[in-house]
């Protein structure tokens, strides 16, 4: 009776999420076409401002006001997404501090009496929270899998990713993060909480989700991929904040990391989001504290305060700080090789077997780790407890599962405790407190250390990749002070010298295996120094970071590189590729025939083009009296399925019509096999000249690729136009006709230009005789940054 109501319950769940649509507004391209749910089609974005009559009407009609009004949206956006990323976080970090804590304290409670029965347990337990995520990630959200960090990266670059910022994906990243690490997987929660943010700003951005009923239209300001981009860079650095409780480290996360283009009124909202995440995550962690949130306690949230660790540091201790700076390299430049060897494996042959594949992988690999992190310390010899002070803070033994170091786990004295079982046998933020702690020398032998190493090092390599939602900054933190922990046991055996912590050693090993691996400097830096809150070790952390950078840099790209290219994200680097130099723009074209429309097309002519390819800009060419040919501007393709639905401003002659406004809602989930046109619209026409965007950005044909490469990243284009070499020069714009002051009259400038016009009449009117015999274009070549 039971089991059949328990499936009666399982069947109407998978119904209610299967009546969910597969995506949002933003789920399908701009072409129509439903793209794969593994990310494997990525579709350009559009944050050049399309300066159509619709938008110029638009501007010249905001005043004050309205503009006050946009600013002000803007700046409370930013006050929602810190708001709703701090209680994401809250929310998580209380799921998994509770479920890891219920876990330990019945096992606990079990291995009194029998130890095999405990194992047992352990094992159910984390199957089941660890099934739980994969079966939510397979069935209901497959984009919330990984991080999420290199298709955001991706999205900031102008690649817009299917599924990475829809509503089911949120979901899916918050509770598959409770079930992957409460159930004890060698990841971390950090990664998916910079998706969260992402994924709360988008959906703010475009007023909540119509699909689910959870829309406001007042909340729907901001229309194009340009002002969206600004909330996701806000909602990354929330993320950041939320995960470290490093307000500063999230910002310059954001900056360093994720974001391709960046301003100073985007650092001012990104700032502001940081501070509102930081003030949500104290309070909620203050309310915490009365016991009102069970296990939840001091853990939880990322901050291990070492402020009384180490106080200085001697000039000999930097040779070994900088050997710890390329191990950090050396293991971080490997972990990224095997991650990217592995997960080639996975997406190209394991997990095209289907969802139960990625399914049972995933229960695998957790009754592996499982098996280690129990199994290994019961092979593990206790150690006598220290000798404490009577006012120290240090308790040994302490029962396993519970915060503080010296676990007693399968001693045979009271007096004893496993050092394998105090860094195997706990959730990896007090594990990484215990091996950060000080005044703690020889609580770990040299043995378990290294043990512990090589077994979390090769459970992170392959849980890396899996179905689940996992992030990389806790394990590489794991990793990074085990080795760091070691050499400091070195170091202080060798100069026996009192005032040596190992926990020090422990940080900068953590520093330089995330240098290593994800390749952040700066960032990482800040963020190091606010979860530790120590100052003094700054100099010591830089330079293990700029050592495990330039280590690793020698061998590979940095983790998320690697993957985003991996999953094909087109990502545009800061800097074009050297042989870029020695190439034009006419060369990148190719001989590809660039398919354009008249300003008065034919709708017949419009579906054919549509439906034949799959570009998203099309150039529109006007003809002069003279019969000469003029590019008049760049027709994009949302916006000719927009007119072909709409049918408003089709016409019976194919003559251009007198100029009018073109504000038509823009959707992109229009396909042109959604739009059914009779015999009669067909045979109509359509002047495109108020729709189309009349100032694209045009390069010369013999401009070198590597400035057109710049050009187009730091603008964040989609399409350049390239043209042959102009035979005219109608006016020079230098810095001084720029600086336009807000109180300076339109006509004076305008007189102006005119007279320095005037003053190089007479010198060039011979130049502009001979122009005017040639022609100003006599072909057109267009480039099209675009997966498509």
């Amino acid at each position: 009776m039971l089991s059949n109501h328990l499936q009666n319950g399982i069947e109407t769940a998978r119904l209610v999420w299967s009546r969910l649509p597969n995506s949002d507004d933003e789920a399908l391209d701009e072409v129509g076409l439903s793209k794969k749910s593994d990310g494997s089609r990525s579709e350009s974005l559009d944050y050049e401002v399309i300066e159509n009559n619709a938008y110029r009407e638009e501007q010249a009609q905001r005043g004050k006001l309205m503009v006050g009004y946009y600013v002000g949206v803007k700046w409370f956006f930013a006050l929602l997404i810190g708001i709703g990323t701090g209680l994401a976080a809250v929310f998580i970090n209380i799921s998994v501090e509770n479920f890891a804590g219920w876990k330990f304290q019945l096992t606990f409670s079990i291995i009194q009496k029998s130890y095999v029965a405990g194992f047992l347990v352990y094992i159910l337990f984390n199957l089941l929270l660890v099934f739980s995520s994969v079966y939510i990630v397979t069935q209901f959200a497959p984009a919330a899998a990984g991080s999420g960090i290199p298709e955001i990266k991706g999205y900031l670059n102008g690649v817009d990713t299917h599924g990475i910022l829809l509503f089911r994906t949120l979901i899916g990243k918050i509770f598959g993060s409770i079930g992957s690490v409460g159930g004890g997987l060698a990841l971390g929660k950090e990664g998916p909480l910079v998706h969260t943010g992402a994924c709360i700003a988008s959906l703010l951005g475009q007023g909540g989700s119509t699909k689910y009923h959870l829309s406001s239209r007042w909340l729907q300001v901001f229309k194009t991929d340009r002002d969206r981009r600004d909330l996701v860079t806000c909602g990354c650095a929330a993320g950041v904040a939320a995960a470290f409780r490093a307000p500063v480290g999230g910002v310059l996360f954001a900056l360093e990391e994720v974001t391709s283009w960046w301003r100073s009124q985007l650092m001012w909202r990104v700032f502001f989001t940081s501070a509102v995440v930081a003030v949500v995550v104290r309070t909620a962690m203050g309310w915490c504290k009365s016991g009102k949130c069970g296990h939840f306690g001091s853990g939880g949230f990322i901050i291990w305060d070492i402020s009384d660790g180490q106080e200085d540091y001697s000039f000999e201790e930097l040779l070994p700080m900088a050997i710890i700076g390329v191990i950090g390299g050396l293991l971080g430049a490997l972990f990224n090789q095997l991650t990217l060897y592995i997960t080639y494996w996975r997406r190209n042959y394991l997990h095209k077997k289907g969802s139960r594949v990625k399914m049972i992988e995933v229960c695998l690999v957790s009754l592996i780790t499982s098996v280690i992190s129990f199994g290994l310390p019961l092979l593990r010899k206790c150690s006598p407890c220290p000798e404490v002070e009577l006012n120290s803070s240090i308790e040994c033994p302490r029962p396993p599962g519970m915060y503080g170091n010296y676990v007693n786990f399968y001693c045979g004295k009271d007096k004893e405790y496993n050092d394998l079982a105090t860094i195997f046998f706990n959730t990896q933020d007090d594990a990484i407190r215990n091996l950060f702690s000080a005044k703690t020398i020889h609580e770990y032998s040299a043995q378990s250390l290294l043990t512990f190493l090589v077994m979390f090092y090769s459970l992170a390599v392959v849980t890396f990749g899996t179905a689940v939602p996992a992030g990389q900054f806790v394990p590489g933190i794991m990793i990074g002070s085990t080795y760091g922990r070691l050499v400091g046991m070195f170091v202080v055996n060798f100069y026996k010298k009192l005032n040596i912590e190992e926990g020090t050693y422990a940080l900068l090993g953590a520093a330089s295996f995330l240098g290593g691996s994800m390749r952040m400097t700066v960032s990482l830096c800040v963020i190091m120094v606010e979860i530790t809150n120590n100052l003094k070790l700054l100099p010591l952390i830089m330079l293990v970071l700029l050592i495990s950078k330039a280590v690793g840099d020698a061998f590979n790209e940095g983790l998320y590189e690697e993957q985003a290219r991996l999953r094909g994200i087109p990502l545009l680097e800061s800097r074009p590729k050297y042989q870029m130099r020695k190439m034009t723009a006419k060369e990148a074209c190719g001989n590809k025939k660039v398919v354009y429309f008249p300003r008065v097309v034919k709708v017949a002519d419009v579906v054919s083009i549509l439906q034949s390819n799959e570009h998203n800009g099309f150039p529109v060419i006007d003809h002069t009296r003279n019969g000469e040919s003029l590019v008049i501007g760049l027709m994009l393709r949302s916006h000719l399925l927009v007119l072909l639905q709409s049918k408003v401003d089709f016409q019976h002659s194919p003559l251009p019509s007198d100029p009018r406004g073109g504000g038509k809602p823009i959707s992109k989930g229009i396909s042109i096999d959604d739009i059914h046109l009779s015999s009669d619209d067909l045979e109509m026409y359509i002047d495109l000249a108020p729709f189309l965007n009349p100032s694209p950005y045009v390069v010369p044909e013999d401009m070198s690729l590597s400035k057109v490469y710049n050009l187009f990243r730091q603008l964040g284009l989609r399409h350049i136009l390239v043209v042959p070499r102009a035979s005219r020069v109608i006016g020079l714009i230098t810095r001084k006709d720029l600086l336009i002051e807000d109180n300076e009259n339109s006509e004076t400038v305008e007189l102006q230009s005119t007279s320095v016009r005037a003053q190089r009449q007479d010198r060039k009117a011979s130049v502009r005789e001979a122009d005017a015999e040639h022609p100003l274009l006599n072909g057109l070549l267009v480039k099209e940054y675009s997966s498509s």
